[in-house]
């Protein structure tokens, strides 16, 4: 009886303790927070599609910027959250990666100017950490931990590993058309490694996605004399769709309809854009041209000179598919609907016009989408797979010390041949 009592006890602890044992993702709590951003600062806007990644001796600073559709400015408080390659919070405390306490007011903000749709702009940097590896900044209102605002998810890295990566064709032929492949080395003499299979993972994203992530263990190739691993596989592992270049739609005016749009209402208390209808184009010849990889900066052409964080409206913006009607859900995806999961990412059936719509409240900027099909975000029913697509990929290498609670962030390697941008 005791016994049973004993296992009773230990699962109802396991079960309570699941929620601190899962993934934190990048999430948008509260239906008010609109234009969440998380990036490395830089000279220009252009910097808003930096990816959330610095060095830990970089001068850089990550900023966190997000908008309130409010009157009056709220109390934001900030927690950083140290996590294992995994993205499960590690065994860090606080104090063994920042040193100060690790709870941080959002002071930094300004009410947006002379627009129809109020809002203010809130700014935060985040602050230095002395250990690398994946963090959580999280932001919940006030000093209770439970109001959860936002998460986002953000990486430091040290060049304690040296990491080599490629695009080359993919091994296996029948890809070699619709398909792009990473390989990687890492030279690991710089650690302690008594098991490089267990001590040492890599990772590798797509287009700053975490869903199409892919982490390897097992290297192809092991030399530990030379202390040299090979991630070449030949059985597709390491391949990605190439995907297709990025649909986008251009909301820098509201004077004007901008590149994409059909057209543009300016009402006294809200501003409609209507896209113009999309089609499937997974049939059609590859087309090069400039895209953003899925990502979107707010700027805006009305108010030369001035803050585009401040002085950009919010417009309330239609999309249209053109597609038979199907039991299953299509999704806008793109950095601007987290890639699908925020809940109006989903597009409706319109039977008056007989395509798909959806509308998306966006603030002035550039707006890279695609339509995917079903729960596994599938893109190529309706934007096909072509080898020249030009993407951005990221190698993230973690390494685990003998004896360590968590996972250094040892190498990372950014790639985007043939870089083609606005």
């Amino acid at each position: 009886m005791n016994q049973a009592k004993s296992f009773l006890l230990l699962w109802c602890f396991i079960l309570a303790s699941g929620s601190l044992l899962a993934q934190i993702e990048d999430q948008v709590y509260k239906d008010h927070i609109y234009s969440v951003r998380l990036f490395a600062t830089g000279s220009d806007f252009y910097s808003q599609l930096n990816s959330p990644v610095v060095s830990i001796a970089d001068s850089r600073s990550l900023v966190l910027h997000f908008d309130d559709l409010a009157y009056d400015p709220e109390l934001y408080s900030v927690k950083l959250i140290h996590c294992d390659a995994d993205w499960k919070q590690s065994q860090l405390k606080n104090n063994d990666f920042l040193s100060t306490f690790n709870e941080f007011t959002i002071q930094d903000y300004e009410y947006s100017v002379n627009t129809r749709i109020p809002y203010i702009h809130y700014t935060f940097q985040i602050p230095q950490v002395t250990k690398s590896g994946n963090y959580i900044a999280k932001v919940y209102r006030g000093r209770d931990e439970e109001d959860l605002v936002l998460t986002r998810r953000f990486m430091v890295y040290e060049d304690f590993f040296t990491v080599g990566a490629a695009i080359v064709p993919p091994t296996q032929t029948q890809d070699r058309q619709t398909s792009q492949q990473v390989n990687v080395t890492v030279n690991y003499s710089n650690g302690e490694i008594m098991d490089p299979n267990n001590q040492i993972r890599v990772v590798i994203r797509k287009n700053q996605r975490w869903a199409n992530a892919k982490s390897f263990s097992k290297p192809t190739f092991l030399n530990q004399s030379s202390k040299l691993m090979r991630f070449e596989s030949f059985d597709g592992e390491n391949t990605f769709p190439a995907g297709n270049e990025f649909r986008f739609v251009d909301l820098r005016f509201i004077r004007a309809a901008g590149v994409n749009i059909a057209n543009i209402t300016v009402e006294t208390d809200v501003i409609f854009a209507d896209a113009k209808i999309d089609s499937p184009r997974d049939d059609l010849a590859y087309s090069q041209y400039l895209d953003l990889n899925g990502q979107y900066v707010v700027f805006n052409n009305d108010r030369p000179g001035g803050d585009p964080e401040i002085d950009s409206q919010y417009i309330l913006t239609n999309f249209y598919l053109k597609y038979p009607q199907t039991t299953t859900p299509i999704y806008l995806v793109g950095s601007f609907t987290a890639w699908g999961k925020s809940p109006d990412a989903q597009l409706k059936w319109n039977e008056e016009l007989e395509l798909y719509e959806t509308a998306v409240l966006l603030k002035q900027g550039w707006y890279d989408y695609q339509y995917v099909l079903g729960e596994e975000r599938d893109p190529a029913p309706f934007e096909g797979n072509y080898f020249q697509t030009e993407n951005e990929y990221e190698v993230m290498v973690y390494y685990r010390g003998l004896g360590s609670r968590y996972d250094q962030l040892v190498g990372y390697v950014y790639l985007q041949p043939n870089r083609r941008r606005l």
